[in-house]
């Protein structure tokens, strides 16, 4: 090509620039031989997808290969108009890249509609259906792959996309012959690579070799015709230019004179746009109007005002369908649509609808839309609609409040009147009319004081008419009559309304019928002081009552006598008859309590089936004697129950106040125990309080109670005292120590139930939820990375139970405590009670690798030869030395030799008690191993402990 250029005098500029044309027509012929041969394979491959499709049809494959077949239909579809519309386009479009990228993309989905066909609708188990798909689908590939061999990236895009897959599915659905198909795959993918690398060469060889030669003779016939011209030209230019000055000259002066007139007429039209423009752009701003302009047939849309109404940019919103449609309200959509449609077939002169929108800033506003089609083809299709559009968000929130306003305005329980200035009634709600009895008809219009209702009302008008004057607002209390003529408590409170000079306008009254209210507080302040079941005095009221006779009793120096009188075996009458008639049984025995002592001051009931008998005043002992007496006898008399007879006696115990200063609190409790010693003799009877109850053993039956009720309803707690190691310093071992939390009494002292417990054999359970409690609570100690030993006491009711040893196995097991993080400990002076026995049971804990303690040691009395028996690890020096160490001999000595014998056998020492420095160092010189007190710190709970264990204590070390 080169020496063909210079051989003929091409210089080289030329050359290259030939070389830019011929790579450019190369690339636009390529695409032009790729669409011209696309549309043969493109039909090929139709025609052998519907015969595969009529193999491959079966019930169960309906919908895949009908999918399937859809889409191969629309694919064909697509790109046969896309080659329709490559033809219709002139040469200078063809040339654009955008064809060639298009035929690219729609090559690529080809062959991937051909590799599903083969991955989804290929049958696994059926050779013959197999070889037929893959054959029809091969064929199919290889008549486009050879038309696509013009351009390889052209063949590339669709040989890889269509057999890649598939041979990687067939490679991998390892079924049957399925690996075979594969191997085949690859082969022709091979071969069709070859092939098309050598047709693409041929063409582009042929191609090049067209295009050089048709360039040479394009180029020679251009010199000649060329030369042709210039001899022509130069003859022709010489006599044109004289005529061209000629008309040159004319013209200009022509020209110049329209051009003055034409920039005339310009700027008067421009002046007068430019107004036009201006006033309608007012108009529509101050209408606060959107004007639109919708094209129906190319769904574009020109709108002014979108900020405001929508808050987006003219940019955004090009068309109806794609910027405009999604923001609609779906609820909305139905309407819309509907109202369009009947404009656009006629059926409506405007069109005319609202609907809701979503702001650009997330809100949703309404907008109310009106139009008119304003061109229409010859068939009456319309082409184009102009309109406005305005945004009535808050016209609709208005009536919105104004619908709730006037749904609250009538469903309110209070009466509501609306009144002008003169108090005529303009409107009323339903609540008002069922308070004044009157109907709506007959009070609209009428003046509200004129009412027969309003006759209270019209004595205070003066008052009401300077306080609305003054105030705006006047209420109060009134006693107006209903229509029937009926009394009844109101209150009022008118409020007035003024416009924008001060002046009132309008009156709303609130009307609030009370008969409901003053029947409740009549009831309340009745049961607040009465019991409503047996109409006796309540424990309010007799509270009441016995401040009052106290009092009476500073003034005039009398007595005061207490009878609390409990029913005997009244829960299991209520049991087996009923409530309903236990509550009348109640009711007669109150009847007959209250008939029985006229001379009481108050007879009140407490609860259930306890009542209270206030004496003021009474005269000696003896007549109390005789009143309660009587009392009883009446109470004890047979009566009729719902066809039954019921005899019930009762307990009383009676408590004396003489003087004034006593506490009334303990007077009641005073009476109570004595029914309660009653009770516990037997009923039927009266006790009077003595000093001697308060020690009885009523007292501590009922501890017992509430201690046996602790145990149940979970009260008690576990607190932890941590122990101290004097040669690491550190916390740890903890003992476990059992506290009552009393939902009344608050925290009891454990010396006032442990002894009680050991008593009554409470110890028991009580010791198992300390054991229970301190081993979990050890193993969560654990698991925070926490070792901790817990030591837990023993009672020797335990030991006589014969279940320690299962039991503390059986916890071990159940927490997972390692046995060695847990010590056992029995008091010195319980270990003489049953020792060979205790023996057994401690070698038994000791065997499981339990650590045990003698606490308490030096206070008892057993044997060192008893002693040295016991398999024990620690022995505890009782804080009675410890407290009295530093202050005589004797403490320290013993003390010393505690801790020398315990050495001597082996035994660790742990000395209880500690609360000063000094017995710290005390303790710490002569060999003492660990260490608690209120030194170290008071028993906790297990958070409080945990935080002592993170703690340092440099200051209690060495």
């Amino acid at each position: 090509m080169t020496q063909d250029c210079m051989a003929i005098g091409v210089s080289p500029q030329t050359t290259r620039s030939v070389r830019r044309q011929f790579a450019t027509q190369l690339s636009i012929e390529r695409t032009r031989l790729l669409y011209q041969g696309s549309l043969l394979p493109t039909l090929f491959m139709l025609l052998n997808g519907l015969l595969c499709a009529w193999l491959l049809w079966s019930p169960a494959r309906y919908l895949l290969v009908g999918v399937w077949l859809a889409w191969l239909v629309a694919l064909v579809a697509l790109r046969v108009i896309q080659v329709a519309a490559f033809e219709a386009a002139s040469p200078a479009r063809q040339a654009k890249p955008a064809w060639r990228r298009m035929f690219l993309l729609g090559s690529a989905f080809s062959g991937l509609t051909l590799a599903c066909a083969a991955i989804a609708l290929a049958p696994v188990d059926n050779f013959v259906q197999q070889a037929w798909v893959f054959g029809l689908l091969g064929a199919a590939a290889l008549s486009a792959s050879v038309a696509y061999a013009v351009s390889l990236p052209a063949f590339l895009s669709f040989a890889l996309p269509c057999l890649l897959p598939p041979i990687a599915f067939l490679f991998v659905y390892d079924a049957g012959q399925l690996r075979g198909w594969g191997w085949l795959g690859l082969i022709l993918l091979a071969a069709f690579v070859v092939v098309a690398w050598q047709v693409n060469r041929l063409i582009e060889r042929g191609l090049l070799r067209r295009f050089q030669n048709q360039a040479l003779i394009e180029h020679l016939q251009s010199a000649q015709r060329h030369g042709e011209d210039l001899n022509h030209q130069l003859s022709a230019e010489v006599r044109q230019r004289r005529q061209a000055e000629d008309e040159l000259r004319q013209a200009q002066a022509g020209l110049e004179q329209r051009v003055v007139q034409r920039s005339l007429e310009l700027d008067l039209a421009n002046q007068a746009l430019s107004k036009s423009e201006q006033r309608l752009a007012l108009a529509l701003q101050a209408s606060e109007l959107g004007l639109w302009d919708w094209n129906l047939e190319t769904d574009e849309v020109h709108h002014t005002q979108l900020h405001a109404l929508f808050g987006l940019d003219a940019e955004q919103v090009r068309t109806v369908a794609a910027d405009l449609k999604p923001r609609l309200h779906p609820d909305d959509l139905p309407l819309l649509r509907r109202t369009l449609v009947e404009h656009l077939k006629g059926r409506t002169e405007d069109y005319r609808v609202e609907y809701r929108v979503r702001h650009a800033q997330g809100r949703w506003c309404w907008i109310e839309d009106r139009g008119r089609a304003v061109e229409t083809d010859a068939e009456g299709k319309v082409l184009r609609m102009l309109g406005t559009r305005r945004d009535i968000t808050a016209q609709k929130e208005q009536e919105e409040q104004q619908r709730l306003a006037a749904t609250v305005f009538e469903a309110a329980s209070e009466g509501i009147a609306i009144l002008d200035a003169d108090f005529q009634l303009l409107a009323v709600n339903q609540a008002f009319c069922d308070v004044t009895g009157h109907g709506r008809a007959e009070l609209i219009g009428r003046n509200a004081l004129e009412l027969p209702s309003s006759r209270d009302a019209r004595r205070h008008s003066q008052a009401i008419d300077q306080a609305l004057e003054q105030q705006g607002r006047w209420q109060g209390e009134l006693v107006e009559a209903r229509k029937s003529g009926e009394l009844y408590p109101q209150w009022l409170q008118l409020n007035s309304v003024r416009d924008g000079r001060g002046g009132t306008v309008n009156i709303v009254g609130f009307y609030t019928d009370l008969s409901a209210r003053r029947e409740s507080e009549e009831r309340l302040r009745y049961l607040a002081h009465y019991d409503e079941l047996t109409g006796l005095a309540n424990r309010a009221l007799f509270r009441m009552r016995l401040h009052e006779a106290a009092q009476r009793i500073r003034l005039n120096g009398r007595s005061l006598a207490l009878l609390h009188v409990d029913l005997d075996r009244f829960k299991l009458l209520n049991e087996s008859l009923g409530h309903e008639l236990a509550d009348q049984l109640l009711k007669k025995m109150a009847q007959r309590l209250a008939n029985a002592v006229p001379e009481a001051d108050t007879v009140a009931r407490l609860s259930g089936d306890e009542f209270a008998v206030l004496f003021d005043g009474y005269t000696n002992l003896s007549s109390l004697v005789r009143v309660t007496t009587r009392l009883l006898d009446k109470l004890r008399v047979p009566q009729r129950v719902g066809g039954h007879e019921v005899v019930i006696s009762a307990s009383v115990g009676i408590s004396l106040l003489s003087d004034a200063s006593f506490d009334l609190n303990a007077l009641v409790s005073q009476a109570d125990m004595a029914k309660q010693h009653a009770k516990h003799l037997g009923g039927d009877s009266f006790q009077f309080y003595t000093e001697s109850l308060r020690a009885s053993t009523l007292e501590r039956l009922q501890l017992e109670n509430q201690l046996r009720k602790a145990i149940d309803e979970g009260q008690l707690l576990v607190y932890y005292q941590p122990k101290l190691c004097l040669r690491t310093g550190q916390l740890h071992a903890a003992e476990a120590l059992v506290r009552w939390q009393h939902p009344e009494w608050g925290m009891v002292p454990p010396s006032e139930f442990i002894g009680l417990a050991e008593e009554t054999g409470l110890i028991a359970p009580m010791g198992e939820f300390v054991l229970r409690q301190a081993c979990w609570q050890a193993c969560e100690w654990l698991r925070q990375g926490m070792e901790v030993r817990v030591s837990v006491n023993l009672s020797v009711y335990q030991l006589r139970q014969g279940k320690l040893v299962s039991l503390v196995r059986q916890v071990l097991q159940e927490s997972g405590l390692a046995p060695h993080l847990l010590e056992l400990e029995l008091t010195e002076s319980q270990l003489i009670d049953s020792v060979e026995h205790i023996i057994v049971t401690f070698e038994q804990l000791h065997a499981l690798g339990v650590k045990l303690a003698i606490d308490d040691f030096g206070t008892g009395y057993s044997s060192l030869s008893y002693l040295k028996r016991f398999p024990v690890d620690y022995v505890k020096i009782d804080q009675a030395f410890i407290r009295g160490l530093l202050e005589g001999s004797q403490d320290a000595a013993i003390t010393r030799a505690i801790i020398a014998m315990a050495k001597s056998l082996q035994l660790k020492v742990v000395a209880e008690g500690v609360e000063t420095l000094e017995q710290l160092a005390f303790l710490r010189e002569h060999g003492c191993d660990e260490v608690q007190g209120y030194l170290i710190s008071r028993p906790v709970d297990a958070g409080a402990f945990k935080a002592l264990l993170q703690r340092p204590h440099a200051h209690l070390k060495a």
